[in-house]
């Protein structure tokens, strides 16, 4: 839209607020572009200046300057160039039947009920059908690190296969409350689902309990600070929904910056940090061809951890599990 225009607040719009009255009309305005117009006095009610939120009366005068045109509409199966891009920047390895990013904290993995933007939307970027790759694991929202998928069915179902026979070695680091003694050890305790939706919680159970399911995860602790906080790595052997944060709370240090499965400690010590969970290393067999071993860099979520409590990434051993073996 190029020109000036004066519109009127229909009777059943009645006290509806100013930038909601500019979305039901142009959806693709962002609120950004909203506050500009009004800020810089563009928009106006009756004649004087208007913020976002100023309700409306019905009757009034609204000015509408000239608007941004709203982006083509893409068609079915086509992806964002932004979005293309996004995705595309967090690859770290990719051949001609696997690909792995590092996918990033507070990226869902799947869409859901309230999650329209996910990897799996997102992968559209290689294309579709034969040519969509295919998630064959999956990682928490909150969880950063390596993802990997199949760029062809036969790929997927390799890898998928992987994971099932427990033929690939994952591993995280993740920031914990306290220090675990004995530093480095197995928990092997089973876990079932309380609660329903956003309040579902792993917890420990016994085996008689129908909806429990057997989790063993293996741990080290790589570095201390002090009696506040360890840096482990952590060795799921089997791969239950919210396994390592069940199991670090179970054993009683809980990972710091988990809003789910804390303590009154954990909480203080997290203030101001996200979950400080990475899925650092990821060791398993390739489709058609030897072994892939694949490695994330921290985000910044982790990095804020590991400068608060004084870590260096580069002093970990890429495989801190080899004397455990």
């Amino acid at each position: 839209m190029r020109e000036v225009r004066t519109l009127f607040v229909d009777a059943g719009e009645d006290g509806v607020r100013l930038d909601r009255w500019f979305k039901r009309r142009w959806p693709h305005l962002n609120h950004i572009q909203l506050q500009k117009l009004t800020r810089s006095g563009q928009i106006r009610v009756d004649g004087a200046r208007a913020k976002p939120d100023t309700r409306l009366a019905a009757g009034a005068q609204i000015r509408v300057p000239p608007l941004p045109d709203a982006p083509p509409e893409l068609e079915k199966g086509q992806i964002d160039p932004r979005d293309a891009a996004f995705i595309r920047s967090l690859v770290i390895y990719e051949d001609d039947e696997v690909l792995a990013i590092n996918k990033p904290s507070g990226l869902a993995v799947q869409g859901g009920t309230k999650t329209t933007r996910h990897v799996d939307g997102l992968l559209s970027a290689w294309g579709e059908g034969l040519n969509r790759p295919r998630l064959v694991h999956r990682l928490d929202r909150d969880t950063s690190g390596v993802l990997v998928m199949g760029k062809s069915p036969q790929a997927a179902a390799q890898l998928a296969g992987a994971f099932a026979k427990r033929r690939a070695q994952k591993i995280y680091w993740a920031i914990v409350t306290g220090f675990p003694k004995p530093g480095e050890g197995t928990i092997d305790r089973s876990l079932a689902k309380h609660g329903m939706g956003d309040r579902e919680l792993m917890a420990p159970a016994d085996l008689s309990d129908p909806r429990a399911e057997t989790a063993e995860t293996e741990y080290v602790t790589l570095a201390r600070a002090g009696p506040r906080a360890a840096w482990m790595a952590l060795w799921p052997h089997t791969g239950r929904t919210h396994q390592l944060r069940a199991h670090m709370l179970f054993l009683g240090h809980p990972i710091v910056g988990d809003p789910k499965y804390n303590t009154p400690a954990s909480q203080a010590l997290s203030d101001g940090l996200k979950l400080q969970l990475h899925a650092r290393r990821l060791v398993l067999p390739h489709p058609s061809r030897g072994t892939l071993a694949l490695e994330a860099p921290i985000g910044k979520e982790m990095r804020a951890g590991f400068e608060r409590f004084g870590f260096d990434q580069h002093e970990a051993d890429p495989e801190p599990f080899r004397t455990r073996r």
